[in-house]
């Protein structure tokens, strides 16, 4: 997997799936390798059912296979082709007109602290995946450039992002007026002691969402996936061709960026033929 150059959270979840077919094996009386069989692949992603969603079956499937192709164990790979799960896309809403207004001027207006309408500016412009936010370092910002490079931690690969003046001026107050004495790396630290990174993801949609209610936004729940499918629809709706919006949301490949399409209504629509005459 080191070699397929895939994310440590990734390798994370590919060796979750292997281990608990393993024990599933075991608790049901298979000690040897030999003795598992199609029917105990089906077994297991039945067992998963009952602790995963039905839409995140097909991540569970795919996530599966790499571990038994490994195996070379083609009868088991027959039976994952088995498997009854679906890719479910679904159709993130956007936000409504007026929201991202009213989210840019609180930042604007220093309704808020720098820290949290940096992070949530960040997502709002550039789609950024609240992994690379909360794992954004210092050494990662051009200041003079006015730009930010980071390494993706999903794909491993590079991304360089300009930054509004907005975004850099927020930044820099930040860490200038606002950031708490640390020796650590990473940019955004907790408020309050110890002073360290954020701990996961969460805490970025727990400071979006509270940005969101300073600004008056109160029917919505929204995190940095909402904001990343905004961003892309942006772009789209500002007539951004498909490989330029794959670069700036950091896809590792092109096709990625097509589940964003469902986004864009106006241009949808324009693709919909008239009913011939007599359908009805």
């Amino acid at each position: 997997m080191d070699q397929r150059g895939l994310a440590r959270s990734t390798q994370n979840c590919f060796g979750g799936l292997a281990c608990e077919y393993l024990n599933y094996l075991e608790a049901g009386g298979i000690s040897s390798w030999e003795a598992a069989d199609g029917a105990s692949v089906l077994g297991f992603l039945e067992s998963l059912r009952t602790r995963w969603a039905e839409s995140s079956m097909w991540s569970a499937v795919a996530s599966f296979r790499p571990f038994l192709k490994f195996t070379n164990r083609t009868d088991l790979l027959d039976a994952l082709a088995l498997a009854r799960a679906r890719r479910h896309h679904e159709i993130v809403p956007l936000l409504a007109p007026g929201v991202e207004r009213q989210v840019v001027g609180t930042c604007q207006e220093g309704l808020v602290s720098a820290r949290d309408a940096a992070i949530t500016l960040l997502s709002l412009a550039t789609g950024l995946r609240a992994c690379d936010i909360r794992g954004l370092r210092l050494g990662d910002i051009d200041w003079r450039g006015g730009t930010v490079g980071i390494v993706q931690q999903k794909t491993g690969n590079p991304l360089t992002l300009p930054l509004p003046p907005l975004i850099l001026a927020n930044l820099a107050r930040y860490v200038l007026e606002e950031r708490p004495a640390s020796d650590a790396d990473e940019v955004f630290l907790r408020l309050k002691a110890p002073h360290v990174a954020l701990t996961d993801h969460a805490s970025i949609y727990v400071i979006v969402n509270k940005v969101f209610r300073v600004s008056g936004v109160e029917d919505v729940k929204v995190g940095t996936r909402a904001l990343r499918y905004n961003a892309a629809s942006r772009l789209l709706r500002a007539g951004t061709a498909l490989p330029t919006i794959s670069a700036v949301l950091g896809h590792a490949h092109a096709d990625s960026t097509n589940v964003y399409l469902s986004t864009d209504a106006e241009h949808l629509r324009l693709c919909v033929l008239p009913l011939p005459e007599g359908a009805w």
